[in-house]
């Protein structure tokens, strides 16, 4: 019997960075496990069989935990499984044959009435893409997130077709879900807290709900914002009152959570990867994020791949660490990667002082107001803190409004200025409303420079910007106790028409990709800032325990909300489209975007004001319409993606534990650079040293003719500052629906000159477009040029 030895270099250790599931005090974690299904010895008759007996051999035998040492097996996506183990038992495992690779276990966290309307989607007369895709009617939807409310007005199967007959998953139940819980809409639901539990002990079913059932709100919220049906009326506590609905009214749902108190484990992740594939849905909508490592140690890109080669579209939230670089996460190149964009639309809630300045500010509190025309003392958190002689620590608490740190005497009655971070905006309010003040302005830091994010606050609160709160604060410090400084917010309600819209939020996770810089992340932006959208009704809007309000819709804002839009509008697409795949469809998102905001400039920074890059927006902002008809796309089969592997430098081992295949990278690396993966988007970095005057490079792309019959395109250049850029041929002339044909990109960079020299570990990003057009398309690809100066 042959079975194949495949030896895999771990960095396992104790103390390995951040986001690594938990260590108990024997040292043992969580790992995945990567497996040659087709290297099971003929002894075991079953693979699950086989797994346990390679855990007890690497662990050195002893006793198994209660129910076996496995957690989750994987059969779908990918082919292994989950268990708890020392790091040496885990080295010893990676050394036994059929071992594709052990990975340890990383914990994730989580990363509408107007924006169908602004994304172009209307429902009478329909538009086209909703037309054309009857709804997304025939494609289910998978949400990874906190599970569902099922019974929400947005989740109605009203008026739906049988459920498609491809569908094989099921309708789990437990506490709060019974078993009829799904319906026509809602076609299927699991829970996954196996690895969770094992990290962190039995869950508390006082705290949590050990079922599909969403007690959180963020997963009843992205579900909605995917595939909710049109409700009438929709509001929170009053604003953005209107009709809402999500992408693909009609799509069906399936929901799989798989993220709990203690956060989103791999392990389950990975689980339900796996079963959305066996199930049988068309589109994985991911708004969990992490840490980015390479893409065999990455437990979302390899269950991804799995998807993707499935035929799955998945689409995944950029996270929310914005606005500094290098922070975009989920960037494998077989998934879509979404930042955030806002809308055209705003709640201000202005702060007035007492000297007669007015700072802007944004909030959706909807209880009672602050009394008219009356001004209330003004004081700032950080010189309130408790105690008769605050220490600095006590200082910064209180600065921050955490939890017991401010002084009741020193506030009471006030409205009380707190900085933004550490805890959440929403918890900053809890405290101070219950320190008996009767207001809150939360103010940006410099790193947050001047994006704001409108919250459903206890009580009357606002946000404002880095500027202003500076102003707030120097106000404040001028104040003496015979002049003190006073203030009151004003809440405008709900604004449309805003401009400049859209920009790029704040908090967006920026580039450029840490882990491959030749592909373009984040790839595009959606609506994901003050997002309407449905809310479980066991869950106050503020999303903190000691909210009693209850409202059928919230507003919620982050890379989450933005990733159902492109989940949903890839449902429509793959409805209108059925025979294209994955990559044709983040293609056609891609190549059909826009830069330019409704003030017809280039879209904005909200955390600057100046203008945003391509490493904020990637290619630009979704526009639904256009994508529906893109007239070329480029698409990739998953060898390309195991070509693109080996330009990297991966080891075959390496390619294995994301591919599930063998790889032979002499062709691959003969034929080019990572950079000729047929991506939408081409970026080159060169390395400035100072020994040359120019760097050249070449892309070669192949794009598919889905414009109808036959056409001819012509290209038209838009080189980066300082670079020249050709391409061959001059045209591209298509004879047929399907037709394929390639050409080359030369892209030759000047470098520094001595006199302008970077500084040491210094980069420079310039940023140009190809556009090929036959008269009626226009099919547009970034060209992204980094010169990065050596670090010595």
């Amino acid at each position: 019997m042959e079975v194949l030895l495949l030896l895999l270099l771990l960095a396992v250790a104790v103390g390995v960075s951040g986001g690594l599931g938990g260590e108990d005090v024997g040292g043992a974690r969580t790992y995945i496990v990567r497996m040659d299904a087709d290297a099971k010895p003929s002894a075991f008759p079953t693979h699950a069989h086989w797994y346990e007996s390679a855990v007890l051999a690497a662990s050195g035998g002893g006793e198994w935990p209660e129910g076996g040492p496995l957690i989750h097996t994987y059969s779908a996506a990918l082919h292994g499984f989950s268990a708890r183990m020392s790091p040496s038992a885990a080295a010893a495992l990676a050394g036994a044959p059929g071992v594709a690779a052990v990975v340890p276990e990383r914990v994730r966290q989580l990363a509408t009435t107007r924006s169908p309307r602004f994304l172009g989607l209307l429902s009478s007369p329909p538009s086209a893409i909703l037309a054309d895709s009857d709804f997304g009617s025939d494609l289910v939807i998978a949400i990874i997130d906190t599970g569902i409310s099922p019974t929400h007005r947005s989740f109605s199967d009203q008026g739906l077709g049988p459920v498609p007959p491809k569908w094989r998953g099921v309708c789990a139940s437990g506490p709060g879900f019974p078993p009829n819980s799904c319906n026509l809409k809602l076609v299927g639901a699991r829970f996954f807290s196996a690895g969770y539990e094992t990290t962190s002990g039995r869950m508390n079913e006082s705290a949590e709900i050990r079922s599909p059932l969403d007690n959180d709100g963020h997963g009843t919220h992205t579900a909605s914002i995917a595939a909710g049906r049109y409700v009438f009326p929709a509001s929170t506590l009053g604003y953005a009152r209107g009709v809402a609905s999500g992408m693909a009214p009609k799509a069906r749902l399936a929901a799989f959570k798989v993220c709990w108190v203690g956060g989103c484990f791999d392990s389950d992740i990975l689980a339900a990867f796996d079963a959305a594939v066996a199930d049988g849905v068309d589109v994985v909508s991911l708004s969990v994020g992490g840490v980015v490592v390479p893409y065999y140690l990455d437990a979302i890109a390899i269950g991804a791949f799995g998807a993707t080669e499935a035929g799955i579209v998945v689409s995944a939230s950029a996270g929310n660490g914005g606005p500094g670089g290098l922070t975009v996460t989920n960037v494998a190149p077989w998934m879509t990667t979404v930042g955030a964009g806002s809308m055209d639309r705003a709640f201000p809630a202005n702060v007035r002082l007492g000297n007669g300045q007015v700072l802007d500010g944004v909030s959706v509190y909807g209880g009672p107001v602050l009394q008219s025309g009356k001004m209330y003392e003004l004081v700032y958190a950080g010189t309130t803190g408790t105690g008769a002689a605050p220490s600095a620590a006590d200082g910064y608490s209180a600065s921050m409004c955490l939890d017991g740190s401010l002084d009741q005497a020193a506030v009471r009655g006030k409205i009380v200025v707190c900085d933004r971070g550490v805890n959440s905006r929403a918890a900053k309010g809890d405290v101070v409303h219950r320190a008996a003040a009767v207001g809150m302005v939360l103010a940006n830091g410099v790193f947050d420079g001047e994006g704001l994010v409108a919250d459903c606050h206890v009580l009357p609160a606002t946000a404002v910007g880095a500027a202003s709160g500076e102003k707030l604060h120097k106000y404040i410090a001028s104040s003496t106790p015979q002049k003190p400084a006073t203030g009151t917010i004003l809440f405008q309600g709900t604004h449309l028409g805003v401009h400049p819209a859209p920009m790029v939020a704040a908090f967006s996770a920026r580039g450029p990709n840490p882990q491959s810089p030749e592909i373009l992340k984040p790839d595009l932006i959606a609506p994901g800032l003050n997002i309407l959208a449905a809310w479980p009704s066991g869950v106050g809007p503020a999303g903190i325990p000691s909210d009693g309000r209850r409202t059928e819709f919230n507003i919620l804002s982050g890379t989450s909300m933005a990733c159902p839009h492109i989940s949903g509008l890839a449902a429509l697409l793959k409805a209108a489209h059925p025979a294209w795949s994955p990559a044709a469809i983040k293609s056609a998102l891609m190549t059909t975007v826009y830069i330019k905001d409704n003030s017809n400039g280039t879209m904005i920074d909200e955390s600057t004001g100046k203008v945003a890059d391509v490493l904020d927006f990637g290619a630009g902002h979704v526009d639904p319409m256009r994508a529906m008809d893109p007239g070329l796309v480029y698409d990739i089969a998953p060898a390309d993606y195991v070509n693109f592997l080996c330009n990297l430098n991966y080891t075959e081992q390496n390619i294995r534990a994301i591919t599930r295949r063998q790889a032979d990278c002499r062709g691959a690396r003969r034929a080019g650079h990572a950079g000729n993966l047929n991506y939408p988007s081409l970026s080159a970095t060169f390395v400035a040293d100072g020994t040359k005057a120019t760097m050249k490079t070449h892309f070669i792309r192949t794009v598919t003719n889905v414009g109808g019959g036959k056409s001819v395109y012509r290209p038209t250049i838009r080189a980066p500052e300082g670079s020249t850029v050709t391409v061959q041929p001059k045209q591209l002339v298509f004879r047929r629906d399907g037709q394929k044909l390639s050409f080359t990109v030369h892209v030759e960079a000047a470098m520094p000159t001595q006199a302008k020299k970077m500084e040491p570990g210094s980069s420079q990003v310039r940023s140009g477009a190809l556009t090929w057009s036959d008269g009626r398309h226009a099919v547009v690809s970034p060209i992204v040029v980094t010169l990065q100066a050596p670090v010595q």
